[in-house]
């Protein structure tokens, strides 16, 4: 990865490896807009003011860039998993790692929208199919 690749180049990278459709890796090229998925069932993030507010307050506070966000209803709450790419070039390479059969580990933002002091970051595994992504673990 040469220095002078930007964030968003780098997203669209991700995107790319981690086979999301088409139109919503141009949404996020052309306009900035973000995906959520549910069950690998894709949404515009802008469509939900508060995933929309979520990501912005991740990105102004650690200077990190968004490009995808799953939710899951969970034995511990609702989560959001906010994928990112980091600040810190150095811990690119580590940002999303194949796994086989179309699953990847993805450094991201796990927020537990019903007890905030539970939300970090981390690495998640991810499944790809049909266009859309899920958590799986």
């Amino acid at each position: 990865m040469n220095k002078t690749t930007t964030k968003k180049e780098k997203a669209i990278e991700l995107m790319k490896k981690l086979d999301i459709y088409k139109p919503y890796i141009s949404g996020f090229e052309n306009s900035g807009r973000v995906c959520f998925f549910e069950n690998y069932g894709g949404f515009w993030v802008d469509q939900e003011p508060l995933i929309l507010s979520k990501i912005k307050e991740l990105e102004e506070k650690y200077n990190c860039l968004v490009y995808a966000v799953t939710h899951e209803m969970t034995s511990i709450g609702e989560m959001y998993d906010f994928l990112i790419v980091s600040a810190y070039t150095e811990e690119w390479d580590d940002t999303l790692l194949p796994a086989g059969n179309g699953t990847f580990y993805a450094y991201a933002y796990v927020w537990n929208v019903n007890d905030d002091y539970c939300s970090e970051f981390g690495d998640i595994v991810v499944h790809s199919f049909g266009g859309g992504i899920k958590r799986i673990a």
